[in-house]
């Protein structure tokens, strides 16, 4: 006799891509300790061996490379096959780029953008016919709040993220007539594997900005950090919510610096609305 999901009544089946550290792993671990089914991916199939291990039936994992469309087809109709059908489809491969504006060079920024940006499109691409199929489904995305503010010397993958939000709003609206629900993800700083060097990429670094970005390192170390494990069970009521938001914040300290970003740059258009409202040209 399976658990049933105390919210829900149903068990649910998630395929989750970046399985094997931060988020992806808690998720996936928290899902499956609740009775839930995943099909979980990673680069490397022994980083999630441990899952399998534990979990036994209710777990399928799979090696996956989010860059890969060919394999990302392959895993997600592999998965859907196993379990007769996925509930969640979560996006959180994704990895941060290091460096200024000026010292990225285009291979370092197109090879972000193929995992942070084109990596979950595919998923996303070879997940759609089949939750139509079935008649309905919930896609998650592991964005930022940086995907609404920004900082320095990571700009490129702050870019990677106002992309993802892009996408997803614009998929909300699209699919919504298919019963399929999208949810964007916000954390805001968490003490997880994200900044190890598995998750970092570093661009060749100018001297020029040494001390800048010294700085910037510096004043990352005294951020507040929250605690992963906390998170699962706001993912749990978003996804056995009836209609679950586009959006949802994790941790307490992004809605305030998004508020403050949001109401700077509403006081700077209105300060030059007669501006841009003469740029209209004439009217009838």
């Amino acid at each position: 006799m399976t658990h049933q999901n105390a919210n829900s009544g149903v068990n649910k089946v998630w395929f989750i891509t970046g399985s094997s550290r931060g988020f992806g792993r808690v998720w996936a671990d928290a899902a499956l300790k609740r009775g839930d089914k995943v099909a979980a991916t990673a680069r490397k199939l022994e980083s999630i061996a441990g899952l399998k291990e534990k979990y036994g039936a209710n777990v399928l994992t799979l090696e996956l490379d989010v860059t890969n469309a060919d394999q990302v087809k392959a895993a997600v109709e592999q998965a859907h096959a196993h379990f007769g059908r996925l509930d969640i489809v979560l996006n959180n491969a994704g990895y941060s780029l290091v460096g200024t504006i000026e010292e990225a060079n285009a291979d370092d920024i197109r090879r972000l953008y193929e995992t942070n940006v084109l990596g979950p499109v595919a998923v996303i691409q070879a997940a759609l016919p089949l939750l139509r199929k079935q008649g309905g489904g919930h896609i998650l995305g592991t964005s930022s709040n940086l995907g609404h503010v920004t900082l320095p010397v990571i700009g490129y993958y702050c870019s990677s993220k106002w992309a993802f939000e892009a996408i997803h709003e614009s998929l909300a609206l699209e699919v919504k007539a298919f019963g399929i629900k999208v949810t964007i993800i916000e954390p805001g700083a968490y003490a997880t594997e994200f900044g190890s060097r598995e998750s970092l990429k570093f661009a060749a670094g100018l001297d020029i900005y040494q001390d800048f970005k010294s700085q910037f390192f510096n004043g990352l170390t005294e951020m507040e950090r929250g605690d992963p494990n906390a998170t699962p069970e706001a993912i749990f009521k978003v996804v056995d919510a009836e209609n679950p938001p586009l959006r949802i914040n994790l941790g307490s300290n992004n809605l305030p610096w998004v508020r403050t970003a949001y109401a700077e740059r509403l006081a700077t258009w209105e300060e030059w609305d007669a501006v841009s409202t003469a740029a209209q040209g004439i009217s009838k």
